[in-house]
Order: structure tokens, then C-alpha cells, then sequence
């Protein structure tokens, strides 16, 4: 392997084609692995979910600890999606954090059994530690910059400094996703209470 490469990019060139047999791959040992945990959960499992032959899924993951940590990647930029807010007015601060806060809601409502299972094999296994990390500290600090930037332009006043609001509305966007996954229901008014608050914390007025 080369010197740098991740032990999951083996197969970069497969890896960026769109072919549905590795996307059916994904989704499915997303939910094997949710069902069954790491430790229970085999390849035979993952392929007769995926309804895709035993050859086929060696054509794209070499093991289950590759499918996992390809997984733990796409969860992660699942989270750094959130915040991109396509179509949104990105002048309206009420607007993006309305679309960041319910888009970040749902994606952890979502994923939270892998992500429960990446919190666990991130203590044993080097890799998806490091892609765990990322998971929980990058959005935090995109957040960090976008309102730094907002109090810079005079667009927002935060109540504290800008990484302490953006470790506590990220801390509050994950325990009402938590809600959320065991009620869908509430997810339309965590995502009103979650942004209430964090415009609150940003200290803006109506006007901005």
C-alpha cells in the first residue's frame, strides 16, 4: 500500500463510480450492521441484504472492515453536507440556519445506530477513530467559521465566543436527533426549537 494511502482506498477508481451494486452494498450493511452490531454481522449478510452475489461485493470492499470504514466515511460527509444548504438564501441567516439545523437533524436521526457502532469500533481501531473525530469536530468548526464571519459583517451578536455557541448548538441538534429517531414525529418542532435557539445564541434580531 502506499505510504499515506487509506487502507479503504484500495479501490479509489470504483469507489467514485455511481454503480448501484456498491450503493445497495452500502445501504445494506449500513442496516445489517445497525440490526446485527460489528461483531455478529458477516459479508454473507451484507450481500444477501443487498441481494448482490458474494463476488460482487469483493469487486468493490475487499472486508467487512472495509464496507465499515467506507460507511464511516460517508457518514461524515453526510454531516459536512448538512451545512452546505443547497438552494437556500445563504444572505438570510434565519434561512440557512433553518435548513442547516433541520438538514444536520435529520442525517443523525438517520445514522445514529452507525453511529453508535462507529463510537464503539473508533476505541479499538485507528482509522475509523480518526474519521469519528472528524465526524464530530469538523461540522462544529465549519459552524464556528460561518459565525465568526455573521459577527465580523455585523449580521449576528453571539453570546459567547463562536466555538463555545457552536459546540452547544451542535450538542443540542444531536440529543433532539435522538428524540427524533425514537418519535419521527417531533421532527418538525426539534427542528423549530433547535433553530430558535440557535438564533438566539447568535444573537439575532428579526431584521437580520
Amino acid at each position: 500500500m502506499a505510504r499515506n494511502q487509506q487502507p479503504w482506498a484500495t479501490r479509489t477508481a470504483r469507489d467514485r463510480s455511481d454503480a448501484p451494486a456498491r450503493g445497495r452494498l452500502l445501504d445494506a450493511a449500513e442496516t445489517v450492521f445497525a440490526r446485527r452490531g460489528y461483531s455478529a454481522t458477516t459479508i454473507a449478510d451484507i450481500t444477501a441484504e443487498a441481494e448482490v452475489s458474494r463476488a460482487g461485493f469483493y469487486v468493490y470492499f475487499a472486508s467487512k472492515e472495509e464496507i465499515f470504514r467506507v460507511l464511516a466515511v460517508r457518514v461524515r460527509d453526510a454531516f459536512l453536507a448538512a451545512q452546505d444548504v443547497p438552494g437556500v438564501d445563504r444572505d438570510d441567516v434565519r434561512e440557512v440556519v433553518g435548513a442547516s439545523t433541520a438538514a444536520f437533524i435529520a442525517a443523525y436521526a438517520r445514522h445514529l445506530p452507525l453511529l453508535r457502532l462507529l463510537e464503539q469500533q473508533a476505541q479499538t481501531d485507528d482509522d475509523v477513530r480518526a474519521v469519528w473525530q472528524e465526524t464530530q469536530e469538523r461540522p462544529i468548526h465549519r459552524s464556528a467559521r460561518y459565525i465568526r464571519r455573521l459577527a465580523a459583517e455585523g449580521r449576528a451578536d453571539p453570546v459567547a465566543d463562536p466555538l463555545a455557541v457552536a459546540r452547544a448548538v451542535g450538542g443540542m441538534s444531536i440529543q433532539f436527533a435522538r428524540l427524533t429517531a425514537s418519535d419521527p414525529r417531533g421532527y418538525d418542532a426539534a427542528v423549530r426549537d433547535v433553530t430558535a435557539m440557535f438564533l438566539h445564541l447568535l444573537g439575532v434580531g428579526p431584521d437580520r
